[in-house]
């Protein structure tokens, strides 16, 4: 699984590898708020579950790194269903509280446990995360988002965001839906947690905080609420840009602020609103088709 190493020069590869992070764990935060119209404001404690999961499994029981995944994506599920069970039951300003509230006990349980090195935090976690891997499993939660997208589940999820007692009345059980729907979001969480940890090889509590939450949730709705094509090209962009503005230290975060109020001034519905992979798949094959039929008279008439 090597053999992308030094491809790249290794600055370019950490960003590559940082973006591909930041899709995943933006695409299960679409599905939660952009396809089923939950509001979380608490992605980053089901990252920061995952992450502590996965360096607990590598470093203190030294199982591979396929494990260490797996576990940090299975335990983020589970506490995305405990704390789901009681707060989907409510919705949009309640429940963003409630996510809130979980993000912040959580980080205050970690600030005060030694076995994860407290404020502190824990260190020497192997570096496993790959250009590689990250592109797999990257690949792997894009496919798996198209397909629900398409599947009855993923019309029900959107049923239940436009109009949930609609939903009720056609028969959709809405509570087991959005159940199922948060416990399949924090799952993708915790594999962009885990990667992260074994990049940066460093956590600590703070790192999880409100503002990674909101800057998970910056990337789906500049990319446009709903939309798996839109989510990764706002969750690349916005990962893109604060390098892309390193020329400009002093000013890098003014000119990132002021392009995203600029975006959502003209661009309300985020940069792809409304536009999934059907439709970007079919425009491109039109535009294609135009293309060659342009080409074919373009030979004929020379």
């Amino acid at each position: 699984m090597a053999f992308l190493d030094g491809l790249l020069p290794a600055y370019y590869e950490s960003i590559i590898i940082t973006v591909g992070i930041y899709i995943i764990l933006a695409l299960g935060l679409n599905l939660i708020t952009g396809v089923t119209g939950q509001l979380s404001l608490g992605h980053a404690a089901y990252m920061c579950i995952g992450a502590y999961t996965s360096a607990i499994v590598s470093m203190k029981l030294g199982l591979p790194f396929i494990v260490a995944l797996l576990c940090a994506g299975i335990v983020a599920a589970i506490f995305g269903i405990f704390i789901g069970f009681p707060v989907l039951r409510l919705t949009g300003d309640y429940l963003a509280i409630c996510t809130l509230g979980f993000g912040e006990i959580l980080k205050s349980i970690l600030f005060n446990m030694p076995y994860v090195g407290g404020a502190m935090g824990m260190a020497g976690i192997p570096p496993k995360t790959t250009l590689l891997n990250t592109i797999i499993i990257a690949l792997i939660v894009i496919i798996v988002m198209v397909r629900m997208e398409r599947s009855r589940f993923g019309r029900s999820l959107v049923a239940i965001r436009e109009d949930e007692i609609a939903a009720e009345c056609m028969g959709i059980n809405a509570f087991r839906y959005k159940l199922q729907m948060f416990a399949i979001g924090t799952f993708t969480a915790g594999l962009g947690g885990a990667l992260w940890a074994h990049k940066i090889m460093v956590l600590q509590p703070r790192d999880f905080g409100f503002m990674k939450s909101i800057e998970i949730l910056n990337m789906v709705v500049l990319g446009g609420l709903g939309s798996i094509p839109g989510t990764i090209l706002g969750a690349t962009l916005l990962t893109a840009i604060p390098e892309i503005l390193r020329f400009s230290s002093e000013y890098r975060m003014v000119i990132y602020g002021a392009l995203l109020v600029i975006m959502m001034i003209f661009r309300p519905h985020g940069l792809m609103g409304n536009t999934d992979f059907n439709k970007l798949a079919k425009r491109t094959f039109r535009v294609f088709n135009t293309n060659n039929n342009k080409d074919k008279k373009s030979g004929m008439e020379g």
